[in-house]
């Protein structure tokens, strides 16, 4: 468990200062409140759901913790994750630039926004691993796993995508940069491949899913898709 919560604060460690990078080297200055804003509601959820997966599933943030494309078995999936790690790269580098450049001027409210949409996302994120302990960032089946259906799994089949997509427009809203939406051109796509993929995984190896998948007819937003 000590090693365990080590790994995961160095983890975590590792990317804010990553993302700080990513966001203030190439905005060129420290004088950028919307990343500040930004990492601080980013940081601060992410962070509380690393902590209460620590206390409460220990089991499920070890499997969160194993991500990536390496970690991936699937080359489809290898392909989908490489794809949305430079999507999301995009949505901080892109609004990064933005700022330094001024390519466009977007509202202190409009930024807020932004930030409460991220809130929002990783709130979604949080009903999510309170109901599914098999909800690892890789697509595999644990050896004891069973559907899920309860909680946002009776609304949608896919409640962790549905939750990242506020996460992700609210990234280069709350950064002050309307060009940075442009990166969700890769990354969209990516994450409906990936969500596609799973189902097919799901459908052939874990047992009462395609049973589910009847009950349950969407996928992220209920009466759209």
């Amino acid at each position: 468990m000590q090693t365990l919560c080590v790994r995961a604060f160095r983890s975590s460690l590792f990317g804010t200062l990553m993302m700080a990078a990513l966001l203030l080297l190439p905005a060129g200055t420290l004088n950028y409140w919307q990343a500040w804003a930004f990492m601080s509601v980013f940081v601060g959820a992410s962070g509380a759901v690393t902590v209460y997966l620590a206390i409460h599933d220990p089991r499920l943030l070890e499997r969160r913790m194993r991500a990536g494309p390496a970690a991936e078995q699937e080359r489809s999936q290898k392909i989908i994750i490489s794809s949305a790690m430079i999507g999301f790269i995009g949505l901080l580098v892109v609004p990064a630039f933005d700022h330094r450049l001024s390519w466009s001027r977007v509202p202190a409210y409009v930024c807020l926004i932004g930030d409460a949409l991220i809130a929002i996302g990783f709130l979604l994120v949080f009903f999510v691993i309170k109901v599914n302990t098999y909800a690892a960032s890789t697509i595999q089946i644990a050896e004891d796993q069973k559907v899920i259906s309860t909680g946002p799994y009776a609304f949608v089949r896919h409640p962790m995508y549905a939750g990242s997509f506020p996460i992700l427009i609210g990234t280069p809203l709350a950064l002050g940069s309307w060009w940075g939406l442009s990166a969700l051109i890769v990354l969209a796509p990516a994450l409906i491949w990936r969500l596609v993929d799973e189902e097919r995984f799901l459908r052939k190896n874990l047992p009462g899913y395609t049973d589910y998948t009847d009950k349950v007819r969407y996928r992220l937003v209920p009466y759209v898709w």
